[in-house]
C-alpha cells in the first residue's frame, strides 16, 4: 500500500505513520499467534495461557493478551441436561481461519447472535464482525434465532460493506441450515466454520457480547420494545465510532479510516 503524502492526515488524525504501521503489523502477529494457539487447542483442549505459553514457548503475557483478545478460553466440561441427538445430515465447512493469513479489511467477517432477556421473553440479536478493525458491520433484531435472523443481519453487513472473502461461523442450525448457507455461496463468500466441541474458534463475537451487555445496562428499565431495540443499535454504534478498542486503541471506525487513508 502507497503512503500517502497528504500533510492533513497526521493533523486529522493524530498519528504518525509508523505508529500506525506498527498497530497493522501487531494485529498480524497476533493472528499468527491465534491461529498457533487453536492448534495446540485441537490436541489440548483445557490447556490455559500458562501451559499455551510453556507449549509454545512464548510469553505467557502475551499469550493471556492474544487469547482475551480472540476470546479464546479453555475447554471446561459442563454436565448439561441429555438431548436428542440432532440426526439431520449438513454440510459442513472447514475452519479457513486457520489457514488464512489476515491482512485487510472486508477479508474475514464472523457472525453469531445472542439473546437477551425482557420482559419475561427472548429478544435475538445477530451480529456480522470484521475481525481485522472489529467493526459490526451488520446487525439484527428479532424475536425468534432462524436463519431469517443471521440472513438480515448478513444482508443489513452488506448494504454498507464490500462483500468479504470468508464468513465465519459456528455450527449452530441458523448457520448449517440451507437458506444461510444458499445465501453466502450465491453472494460469492467462501463458508468456514469452527470445529464442533471447539468455541475458542468462534470467540471473537462472544468477546464483543460480554462488552455489549454491560454497556447496555439492564434492559428491563425499557417499558417499550422499540426502545430497547433503539438503545440495542445506539450501543452498536457508540462501540464502532466512540468507545476505545483494547488492541486497537481507538474505536473500529476510526482504525478503519486510519487505515483507508494511510
Amino acid at each position: 500500500m502507497v503512503a500517502s503524502n497528504h500533510p492533513k492526515l497526521h493533523d486529522a488524525l493524530g498519528v504518525s505513520r509508523s505508529s500506525l504501521y506498527y498497530q497493522r503489523k501487531k494485529l498480524v502477529e497476533d493472528w499468527r499467534i491465534k491461529q498457533k494457539i487453536e492448534k495446540v487447542l485441537e490436541d489440548f483442549p483445557s490447556y490455559g495461557h500458562k501451559r499455551m505459553a510453556d507449549a509454545l514457548k512464548l510469553n505467557k503475557k502475551r499469550i493471556r493478551r492474544v487469547m482475551k483478545l480472540y476470546g479464546i478460553k479453555p475447554y471446561r466440561r459442563h454436565r448439561k441436561p441429555w438431548k436428542r441427538a440432532n440426526t439431520k445430515e449438513y454440510q459442513v465447512f472447514p475452519n479457513l481461519l486457520l489457514t488464512t493469513s489476515l491482512v485487510r479489511m472486508n477479508q474475514i467477517w464472523v457472525t453469531d447472535f445472542t439473546f437477551i432477556f425482557w420482559k419475561d421473553r427472548f429478544i435475538y440479536l445477530a451480529t456480522v464482525m470484521d475481525i481485522f478493525n472489529r467493526e459490526i458491520v451488520g446487525a439484527c433484531v428479532l424475536a425468534n434465532h432462524s436463519s431469517a435472523l443471521v440472513i438480515q443481519a448478513m444482508v443489513s453487513a452488506l448494504m454498507d460493506h464490500k462483500r468479504p472473502d470468508i464468513i465465519h461461523s459456528d455450527q449452530g442450525r441458523e448457520h448449517t441450515g440451507k437458506m444461510f448457507q444458499d445465501f453466502c455461496t450465491s453472494a460469492g463468500i467462501q463458508i468456514s466454520m469452527s470445529k464442533k466441541g471447539s468455541p475458542w474458534q468462534n470467540g471473537y463475537q462472544e468477546s464483543f457480547y460480554d462488552k455489549f451487555k454491560i454497556d447496555l445496562g439492564d434492559p428491563n428499565r425499557f417499558d417499550d420494545l422499540g426502545e430497547l431495540v433503539y438503545e440495542i443499535y445506539q450501543t452498536i454504534h457508540i462501540y464502532n465510532t466512540t468507545r476505545i478498542h483494547t488492541a486497537l486503541k481507538m474505536s473500529p471506525r476510526e482504525f478503519a479510516k486510519k487505515i483507508a487513508s494511510s
